[in-house]
Protein backbone atom coordinates (compact mmCIF):
# COMPACT_ATOMS: atom_id res chain seq x y z
CA UNK A 1 0.00 0.00 0.00
CA UNK A 2 1.32 3.55 -0.70
CA UNK A 3 2.20 5.67 2.49
CA UNK A 4 1.02 9.41 2.38
CA UNK A 5 -0.41 10.49 -0.61
CA UNK A 6 -0.69 14.23 -2.43
CA UNK A 7 -4.48 15.28 -2.87
CA UNK A 8 -5.56 17.98 -4.97
CA UNK A 9 -9.37 18.73 -4.09
CA UNK A 10 -11.10 20.48 -7.07
CA UNK A 11 -13.98 22.01 -5.68
CA UNK A 12 -16.13 25.18 -4.68
CA UNK A 13 -14.33 27.93 -2.35
CA UNK A 14 -13.38 26.43 1.56
CA UNK A 15 -15.44 29.56 2.29
CA UNK A 16 -18.89 28.22 1.26
CA UNK A 17 -18.55 24.33 3.06
CA UNK A 18 -21.16 23.78 5.41
CA UNK A 19 -19.39 21.53 7.56
CA UNK A 20 -21.55 19.36 8.88
CA UNK A 21 -23.10 18.65 6.41
CA UNK A 22 -20.31 18.61 3.33
CA UNK A 23 -19.53 15.35 2.31
CA UNK A 24 -16.32 16.99 0.30
CA UNK A 25 -14.58 17.81 3.61
CA UNK A 26 -15.52 14.72 5.70
CA UNK A 27 -12.91 13.58 2.48
CA UNK A 28 -10.56 15.63 3.47
CA UNK A 29 -10.61 15.25 7.38
CA UNK A 30 -10.26 11.06 6.59
CA UNK A 31 -7.59 12.21 4.36
CA UNK A 32 -5.54 14.78 6.71
CA UNK A 33 -6.22 11.40 9.43
CA UNK A 34 -4.80 9.29 7.44
CA UNK A 35 -1.18 11.30 6.73
CA UNK A 36 -2.10 12.76 3.26
CA UNK A 37 -1.27 15.93 1.92
CA UNK A 38 -4.53 18.39 0.80
CA UNK A 39 -4.32 21.41 -1.95
CA UNK A 40 -7.71 23.13 -2.60
CA UNK A 41 -8.51 24.71 -5.84
CA UNK A 42 -10.99 25.84 -8.00
CA UNK A 43 -11.98 24.94 -11.38
CA UNK A 44 -11.07 28.84 -12.66
CA UNK A 45 -7.55 28.71 -11.27
CA UNK A 46 -6.76 25.60 -13.76
CA UNK A 47 -4.59 26.47 -17.01
CA UNK A 48 -3.51 23.84 -19.67
CA UNK A 49 -1.12 24.70 -21.76
CA UNK A 50 0.29 21.43 -24.23
CA UNK A 51 0.35 18.38 -21.94
CA UNK A 52 1.06 20.08 -19.01
CA UNK A 53 -2.08 20.94 -16.39
CA UNK A 54 -1.48 22.95 -13.43
CA UNK A 55 -3.82 25.03 -11.02
CA UNK A 56 -3.17 27.63 -8.79
CA UNK A 57 -3.18 26.31 -5.27
CA UNK A 58 -3.20 26.29 -1.72
CA UNK A 59 -2.07 23.73 0.56
CA UNK A 60 -5.03 23.47 3.16
CA UNK A 61 -5.58 21.84 6.72
CA UNK A 62 -9.21 21.33 7.80
CA UNK A 63 -10.62 20.83 11.18
CA UNK A 64 -14.36 20.88 12.37
CA UNK A 65 -14.68 24.08 13.95
CA UNK A 66 -17.17 26.71 12.61
CA UNK A 67 -15.72 29.40 11.18
CA UNK A 68 -12.20 28.15 11.31
CA UNK A 69 -12.77 25.05 9.69
CA UNK A 70 -9.55 25.76 6.81
CA UNK A 71 -6.47 27.16 7.45
CA UNK A 72 -4.54 28.18 3.69
CA UNK A 73 -0.79 28.20 2.92
CA UNK A 74 0.89 30.37 0.13
CA UNK A 75 -0.24 29.86 -3.06
CA UNK A 76 1.24 27.84 -5.70
CA UNK A 77 1.36 26.80 -9.09
CA UNK A 78 0.65 23.68 -8.78
CA UNK A 79 1.06 20.61 -11.91
CA UNK A 80 -1.46 18.50 -11.11
CA UNK A 81 0.50 15.29 -12.56
CA UNK A 82 2.63 15.58 -9.67
CA UNK A 83 -0.48 14.74 -7.48
CA UNK A 84 -1.63 11.00 -6.35
CA UNK A 85 -5.00 11.78 -6.61
CA UNK A 86 -6.90 14.61 -7.68
CA UNK A 87 -10.72 14.69 -6.07
CA UNK A 88 -13.12 15.88 -8.84
CA UNK A 89 -15.97 17.50 -6.36
CA UNK A 90 -17.24 20.81 -7.31
CA UNK A 91 -21.23 21.34 -7.20
CA UNK A 92 -22.88 21.06 -10.72
CA UNK A 93 -24.23 22.91 -12.79
CA UNK A 94 -22.88 20.14 -15.31
CA UNK A 95 -22.56 22.88 -17.96
CA UNK A 96 -19.85 23.42 -20.69
CA UNK A 97 -17.09 24.55 -17.89
CA UNK A 98 -17.61 21.22 -15.98
CA UNK A 99 -17.76 19.51 -19.05
CA UNK A 100 -14.13 21.51 -20.23
CA UNK A 101 -12.21 20.29 -16.87
CA UNK A 102 -13.06 16.67 -17.55
CA UNK A 103 -11.29 17.03 -20.77
CA UNK A 104 -8.39 19.16 -19.08
CA UNK A 105 -8.34 16.34 -16.21
CA UNK A 106 -7.81 13.33 -18.66
CA UNK A 107 -4.37 14.60 -19.59
CA UNK A 108 -3.86 13.48 -16.18
CA UNK A 109 -5.57 10.31 -15.50
CA UNK A 110 -4.96 7.68 -14.83
CA UNK A 111 -1.46 8.29 -13.95
CA UNK A 112 -3.06 10.60 -11.22
CA UNK A 113 -6.22 8.78 -10.04
CA UNK A 114 -8.88 11.16 -10.27
CA UNK A 115 -12.10 10.65 -8.47
CA UNK A 116 -14.21 10.08 -10.57
CA UNK A 117 -13.09 9.30 -13.59
CA UNK A 118 -13.56 12.57 -15.70
CA UNK A 119 -14.17 10.40 -18.97
CA UNK A 120 -17.19 8.95 -17.16
CA UNK A 121 -18.07 11.51 -15.44
CA UNK A 122 -18.98 13.73 -18.51
CA UNK A 123 -20.34 10.58 -20.21
CA UNK A 124 -22.91 10.14 -17.37
CA UNK A 125 -25.21 13.03 -16.45
CA UNK A 126 -27.33 11.96 -13.33
CA UNK A 127 -30.09 12.25 -15.13
CA UNK A 128 -29.08 10.87 -18.30
CA UNK A 129 -27.04 7.78 -16.95
CA UNK A 130 -30.12 6.69 -14.63
CA UNK A 131 -31.55 6.08 -18.48
CA UNK A 132 -29.68 3.18 -19.13
CA UNK A 133 -31.34 1.23 -16.23
CA UNK A 134 -35.18 2.38 -17.76
CA UNK A 135 -36.71 -1.45 -16.37
CA UNK A 136 -35.87 0.34 -12.96
CA UNK A 137 -37.23 3.27 -13.41
CA UNK A 138 -40.28 5.36 -13.27
CA UNK A 139 -41.86 6.69 -16.85
CA UNK A 140 -39.90 8.88 -18.02
CA UNK A 141 -39.26 11.21 -20.82
CA UNK A 142 -36.62 13.70 -22.08
CA UNK A 143 -37.43 15.82 -24.74
CA UNK A 144 -37.35 19.11 -26.24
CA UNK A 145 -40.67 18.49 -27.90
CA UNK A 146 -43.62 20.33 -26.32
CA UNK A 147 -46.77 17.72 -28.01
CA UNK A 148 -44.63 14.72 -26.16
CA UNK A 149 -44.52 16.37 -22.94
CA UNK A 150 -48.06 17.05 -23.32
CA UNK A 151 -49.02 13.88 -24.31
CA UNK A 152 -47.07 12.44 -21.77
CA UNK A 153 -48.86 14.55 -18.88
CA UNK A 154 -52.74 13.57 -20.24
CA UNK A 155 -51.21 10.03 -20.10
CA UNK A 156 -50.39 9.98 -16.52
CA UNK A 157 -51.80 13.27 -15.24
CA UNK A 158 -49.51 13.67 -12.18
CA UNK A 159 -45.72 14.64 -13.15
CA UNK A 160 -42.60 15.95 -12.09
CA UNK A 161 -40.87 18.69 -14.81
CA UNK A 162 -36.93 18.75 -14.23
CA UNK A 163 -34.10 20.45 -15.62
CA UNK A 164 -31.78 17.64 -17.34
CA UNK A 165 -29.24 19.40 -16.36
CA UNK A 166 -30.06 21.15 -12.95
CA UNK A 167 -29.37 20.61 -9.36
CA UNK A 168 -30.71 20.96 -5.86
CA UNK A 169 -34.09 20.97 -6.25
CA UNK A 170 -33.69 24.03 -8.40
CA UNK A 171 -36.53 24.73 -11.41
CA UNK A 172 -38.41 21.24 -10.00
CA UNK A 173 -42.22 21.33 -10.74
CA UNK A 174 -45.16 18.87 -9.66
CA UNK A 175 -47.91 19.22 -12.15
CA UNK A 176 -51.65 18.23 -11.75
CA UNK A 177 -53.31 17.35 -14.60
CA UNK A 178 -55.52 20.35 -13.46
CA UNK A 179 -52.25 22.84 -13.42
CA UNK A 180 -52.87 25.72 -15.60
CA UNK A 181 -49.03 26.94 -15.34
CA UNK A 182 -47.93 23.82 -17.58
CA UNK A 183 -47.53 26.67 -20.91
CA UNK A 184 -45.46 29.35 -18.45
CA UNK A 185 -43.34 26.74 -17.04
CA UNK A 186 -42.15 25.45 -20.23
CA UNK A 187 -42.46 29.17 -21.52
CA UNK A 188 -39.69 29.64 -18.81
CA UNK A 189 -37.63 26.83 -19.21
CA UNK A 190 -37.37 26.56 -22.82
CA UNK A 191 -36.67 30.89 -23.22
CA UNK A 192 -33.50 30.31 -20.90
CA UNK A 193 -32.21 27.62 -22.51
CA UNK A 194 -32.25 25.34 -25.23
CA UNK A 195 -31.87 22.19 -23.40
CA UNK A 196 -34.10 19.25 -23.00
CA UNK A 197 -36.41 18.56 -19.95
CA UNK A 198 -36.63 15.63 -17.77
CA UNK A 199 -40.61 14.55 -17.11
CA UNK A 200 -41.79 11.24 -14.79
CA UNK A 201 -44.60 10.46 -13.56
CA UNK A 202 -45.11 11.93 -10.03
CA UNK A 203 -44.36 8.80 -7.19
CA UNK A 204 -46.70 9.37 -4.18
CA UNK A 205 -44.21 7.64 -2.14
CA UNK A 206 -41.91 10.78 -2.22
CA UNK A 207 -44.20 11.52 0.52
CA UNK A 208 -42.56 8.83 2.32
CA UNK A 209 -39.06 10.41 1.32
CA UNK A 210 -36.64 9.98 -1.39
CA UNK A 211 -33.61 7.67 -0.24
CA UNK A 212 -29.94 8.52 -1.17
CA UNK A 213 -28.06 5.59 -1.37
CA UNK A 214 -23.69 5.63 -1.43
CA UNK A 215 -22.21 2.79 -3.28
CA UNK A 216 -18.21 3.02 -3.05
CA UNK A 217 -17.28 1.23 -6.20
CA UNK A 218 -20.50 -0.48 -6.96
CA UNK A 219 -21.30 -1.43 -3.44
CA UNK A 220 -23.97 -0.35 -1.29
CA UNK A 221 -22.62 1.50 1.91
CA UNK A 222 -25.25 2.95 3.78
CA UNK A 223 -28.45 5.13 3.25
CA UNK A 224 -30.51 8.18 4.36
CA UNK A 225 -34.21 9.32 3.66
CA UNK A 226 -34.81 12.51 2.83
CA UNK A 227 -38.80 14.00 3.47
CA UNK A 228 -39.92 16.70 1.90
CA UNK A 229 -41.06 19.47 3.80
CA UNK A 230 -45.43 20.15 4.01
CA UNK A 231 -46.56 21.20 0.87
CA UNK A 232 -43.27 20.87 -1.29
CA UNK A 233 -42.48 17.87 -3.90
CA UNK A 234 -38.56 18.02 -3.59
CA UNK A 235 -36.91 16.17 -0.77
CA UNK A 236 -33.55 18.03 -1.19
CA UNK A 237 -32.20 19.21 2.38
CA UNK A 238 -31.22 22.45 1.30
CA UNK A 239 -35.02 23.33 0.43
CA UNK A 240 -36.79 22.23 3.62
CA UNK A 241 -36.53 18.38 3.22
CA UNK A 242 -35.32 15.86 6.87
CA UNK A 243 -32.85 13.80 6.94
CA UNK A 244 -34.17 10.73 8.77
CA UNK A 245 -32.19 7.17 9.64
CA UNK A 246 -33.32 4.58 7.18
CA UNK A 247 -31.84 0.76 5.76
CA UNK A 248 -31.72 -0.97 2.37
CA UNK A 249 -34.77 -2.53 1.49
CA UNK A 250 -34.46 -6.04 -0.75
CA UNK A 251 -35.46 -3.74 -3.71
CA UNK A 252 -32.55 -1.17 -3.25
CA UNK A 253 -30.50 -4.00 -2.99
CA UNK A 254 -31.79 -5.41 -5.96
CA UNK A 255 -31.24 -2.22 -7.86
CA UNK A 256 -27.72 -1.59 -6.15
CA UNK A 257 -26.25 -4.90 -7.71
CA UNK A 258 -28.13 -4.26 -10.63
CA UNK A 259 -25.81 -0.96 -11.40
CA UNK A 260 -22.44 -2.13 -9.66
CA UNK A 261 -21.14 -3.87 -12.07
CA UNK A 262 -21.66 -0.52 -14.60
CA UNK A 263 -20.50 1.62 -12.28
CA UNK A 264 -17.32 -0.32 -11.33
CA UNK A 265 -16.23 -0.93 -14.43
CA UNK A 266 -16.33 3.14 -15.82
CA UNK A 267 -14.17 4.05 -12.88
CA UNK A 268 -17.00 5.57 -11.05
CA UNK A 269 -15.92 5.03 -7.67
CA UNK A 270 -18.25 7.19 -5.17
CA UNK A 271 -21.87 7.35 -6.17
CA UNK A 272 -25.19 8.60 -4.67
CA UNK A 273 -28.12 7.15 -6.18
CA UNK A 274 -31.74 8.24 -5.61
CA UNK A 275 -34.67 6.27 -5.00
CA UNK A 276 -38.52 6.91 -4.32
CA UNK A 277 -40.59 3.99 -3.54
CA UNK A 278 -39.44 1.06 -5.55
CA UNK A 279 -38.03 3.49 -8.39
CA UNK A 280 -34.17 4.43 -9.29
CA UNK A 281 -34.77 8.24 -10.39
CA UNK A 282 -30.88 9.51 -10.21
CA UNK A 283 -27.36 7.96 -10.47
CA UNK A 284 -25.12 11.14 -8.85
CA UNK A 285 -21.63 11.01 -10.05
CA UNK A 286 -20.28 14.62 -9.90
CA UNK A 287 -20.16 15.68 -6.35
CA UNK A 288 -22.80 13.38 -4.66
CA UNK A 289 -23.66 14.20 -0.40
CA UNK A 290 -24.75 12.11 2.27
CA UNK A 291 -21.70 10.87 4.19
CA UNK A 292 -22.01 13.06 7.27
CA UNK A 293 -25.75 12.24 7.75
CA UNK A 294 -25.13 8.42 7.24
CA UNK A 295 -22.56 9.03 10.03
CA UNK A 296 -24.74 10.39 12.34
CA UNK A 297 -27.82 8.08 12.01
CA UNK A 298 -25.68 4.70 11.64
CA UNK A 299 -21.95 5.60 12.91
CA UNK A 300 -20.53 4.70 9.81
CA UNK A 301 -17.66 6.35 8.38
CA UNK A 302 -18.15 5.58 4.82
CA UNK A 303 -15.31 8.20 3.82
CA UNK A 304 -12.81 5.38 5.61
CA UNK A 305 -13.77 2.99 2.62
CA UNK A 306 -13.72 5.55 0.21
CA UNK A 307 -9.99 6.40 0.87
CA UNK A 308 -9.26 2.99 1.65
CA UNK A 309 -9.98 1.82 -2.04
CA UNK A 310 -8.37 5.15 -3.20
CA UNK A 311 -5.32 3.95 -1.55
CA UNK A 312 -5.49 0.29 -3.33
CA UNK A 313 -5.95 1.69 -6.34
CA UNK A 314 -2.78 4.09 -6.06
CA UNK A 315 -0.74 1.15 -4.97
CA UNK A 316 -1.88 -0.69 -8.51
CA UNK A 317 -0.68 1.71 -10.02
CA UNK A 318 2.55 1.90 -8.35
CA UNK A 319 3.28 -1.38 -8.56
Amino acid sequence: MPGALKVAVQMDPMETVKIDADSTFALMLEAQTRGHSLWHYEVRHMALRGERLTARANPVSVRREIGRHFTFGETEVLDLADMDVILMRQDPPFDMAYISATHMLEHIHPKTLVVNDPASVRNAPEKLLVTHFSELMPPTLITWDRAAIAEFRAEFRDIIIKPLFGNGGIGVFRLREDDENFGSILDSHFSRTTEPLMIQRYEPAVRQGDKRIILVDGEPMGAVNRVPAAGDARSNMHVGGRAEKSTLTAREHDICAAIGPYLRERGLLFVGIDVIGDYLTEINVTSPTGLQEITRFDGIKIEETIWAHIEARIGKVQV
